[in-house]
């Protein structure tokens, strides 16, 4: 049985109350080295850890961040969860995660549920800002300090966020790959169940329109977020356009953009020759497949240490009032799944 704050007190012949001051290092204690020595040596031969309900209720926190992620399956996720976990650890902070598992609808249930953990605050990624924009009201009325981690919305958030703006990114690899001739394009956009496209495709067309690109030239593919998923659906794409295939491929996630190029290859295409593709995120796997993939990078640390600082100064009760958004470029990073059409 897990030795309790009162066993440690009575095998060390000292009060509960006194125990307790040695034990959490408290500044007022009044226990002389010769008690603090053996308290601490009968805490360790019984193996005695604090409770973090008592800790909670003398210190008023739990000394716990909640974070909600949509898929642990995507490496640009865990190594998020990682940054954050180290970033609050070092002010003395645990994490705890939940999986919505790109269902809109689990996560909405999850950001329920991680309210309802005993935790100091909360950092939600959230996939469609639009759709959860009235629970993210109450929470900044009702709830623990939050942070929203999300694609740029047309307008803020109603609680603090920390949002990736896409523009320069996605505008770098238009420029990229109509510089090297493609004028033939597929967007492979991989939702959340219950997600819809909102205005990606709009977007997406607008950039290449700007470039010369007519419409009958652009493919929008939806698929799921799994892998799979995005071999099959780009698959089907090449069969269905056959000699007016798209040349130049520019996927949402790194993930889907890995699953692309599994079906050009399936297809008999290579990638770059046949297809150029550029994904989202730079996981670290992007740069070390047989083809290194290009890709639309997010600066993921710098993003982490924001939404931890701003997670510790709410819990500090040391923030404005009203919500801020911190907001991150991205980048084009070129590598090896890009080159003129035709070429190696």
């Amino acid at each position: 049985m897990r030795a309790r704050l009162i066993d440690v007190a009575a095998r060390a012949g000292v009060a509960a109350n006194t125990a307790s001051t040695i034990l959490n290092n408290r500044p007022d204690s009044w226990a002389s080295k010769e008690t603090r020595e053996r308290v601490l040596l009968v805490a360790k031969e019984l193996n005695y850890r604090p409770s973090k309900a008592a800790i909670a209720v003398r210190l008023g926190r739990y000394k716990t961040i909640g974070l909600v992620v949509p898929d642990l399956h995507n490496p640009f996720y865990p190594v998020l969860a990682d940054y954050l976990d180290q970033a609050v650890a070092a002010h003395g902070y645990d994490l705890i995660l939940e999986h919505t598992r790109n269902d809109l609808a689990a996560e909405q249930h999850a950001f329920d549920s991680i309210l309802d953990r005993q935790v100091d605050g909360v950092a939600l990624i959230v996939s469609d800002p639009d759709l959860h924009r009235p629970f993210l009201a109450g929470l900044a009325v009702s709830g623990p300090p939050a942070v929203a981690l999300a694609a740029k919305p047309d307008v803020p958030l109603p609680i603090d966020s920390v949002v990736s703006d896409f523009s320069a990114g996605f505008a770098e690899a238009i420029e990229h790959l109509v510089g090297l001739g493609h004028r033939r394009f597929a967007f492979l956009c991989a939702l959340a169940k219950g997600q819809d496209d909102g205005k990606r495709p709009e977007l997406f067309r607008s950039l290449l329109a700007a470039k010369g690109i007519a419409a009958e030239n652009i493919s929008f593919v939806r698929c799921e977020h799994h892998i799979a998923s995005a071999r099959d659906a780009f698959r089907d794409l090449i069969r269905q356009t056959k000699s007016k295939r798209p040349t130049a491929l520019i996927a949402l996630n790194d993930l889907s953009a890995i699953g692309a190029m599994r079906a050009a290859v399936d297809e008999g295409l290579s990638v770059p020759r046949d297809l150029s593709v550029i994904g989202v995120d730079n996981i670290p796997l992007a740069e070390y497949l047989p083809v290194a993939l290009t890709t639309i990078s997010q600066p993921i640390e710098d993003m982490v240490a924001r939404t931890a600082s701003l997670l510790m100064q709410r819990i500090a009760g040391k923030s404005p009032a009203r919500p801020s958004q911190t907001i991150f470029s991205t980048e084009l990073v070129v590598r090896e799944s890009t080159a003129r059409p035709g070429r190696a």
